[in-house]
């Protein structure tokens, strides 16, 4: 029977999407996460009796045909990039983005990568690091007799130093937006690369045109809902659950087959 094969898909479908909302769930505190949504499709269809095949001698055609689905795939797991909320956290190093763009860092390999948790801090030198000790692009350096570091909405890094009474600027952050968010590559902590269906960065100054726009002493929170992941995850059961049952009637229908003399 087909129905047993058919059922398994969905059963499969239905595990990978819960997947999918229990790792959305199990980042919920996580500094800039998207969240993501699983996207299905069905399989191909079975001709049993081709739609617009000749009927008769008469010229007369079938109107609509038998065609059997075989059942659902994984088409995409889809990256959901809406903004997140801005949480004040008071440390000088926290910054949030508001609107589009990715904080620039370089990797140890040499590599750039690209974050939205901007959950900063200072290495012994004085650059300006992520929370692994990645240098963030391009580098700053604040000076150690710095009395306070003030970031504009801009990104245009400024210290206080003593006995002057006009800041100092040591620095510029800039962002880079993709013409195609959602395809870029997460590499875990935070961290995503550019791939060929993100395409490749574009480099502004915060506030410009496309360019989001940066909030000291703030840090973005994740998109997670955590209402919409808990209906989504009582939806995803329930259908595993229909799913389950189709296999067992089809099961009981064969063994009423068998039982046939």
């Amino acid at each position: 029977m087909r129905a047993l094969g058919t059922a398994s898909t969905g059963m499969l479908a239905q595990q990978l999407n819960v997947d999918v909302i229990s790792n959305n769930i199990a980042n919920m505190t996580t500094t800039g996460f998207k969240r993501q949504r699983a996207e299905f499709q069905d399989l191909l269809y079975q001709d049993m009796r081709r739609a617009g095949a000749s009927s008769s001698d008469a010229g007369t055609i079938v109107p609509s045909g038998i065609q059997i689905g075989v059942g659902v795939k994984t088409a995409s797991v889809y990256r959901i990039t809406d903004q997140g909320g801005l949480e004040a956290t008071g440390n000088d190093f926290d910054l949030a983005i508001q609107g589009d763009g990715y904080f620039r860092v370089l990797l140890p390999s040499g590599e750039e990568a690209y974050t939205r948790a901007g959950s900063f801090q200072m290495s012994p030198n004085g650059e300006l690091v992520t929370q692994d000790g990645f240098t963030v692009l391009p580098a700053i350096t604040v000076p150690q007799d710095a009395l306070s570091v003030t970031v504009n909405s801009s990104g245009e890094v400024q210290v206080a130093l003593d006995g002057q009474v006009n800041l100092q600027t040591v620095g510029q952050i800039d962002l880079a937006i993709f013409f195609n968010e959602a395809g870029l590559q997460p590499q875990g902590d935070n961290l995503f690369k550019e791939s060929t269906a993100s395409g490749a960065p574009s480099i502004g100054v915060p506030g410009s045109t496309g360019f989001g726009t940066l909030r000291q002493r703030y840090l973005e929170t994740s998109n997670v809902n955590a209402v919409g992941e808990i209906t989504s995850l009582i939806t995803a059961q329930r259908a595993y659950e229909m799913n389950s049952k189709v296999i067992t009637t089809a099961d009981e229908m064969m063994s009423t087959t068998n039982q046939l003399k």
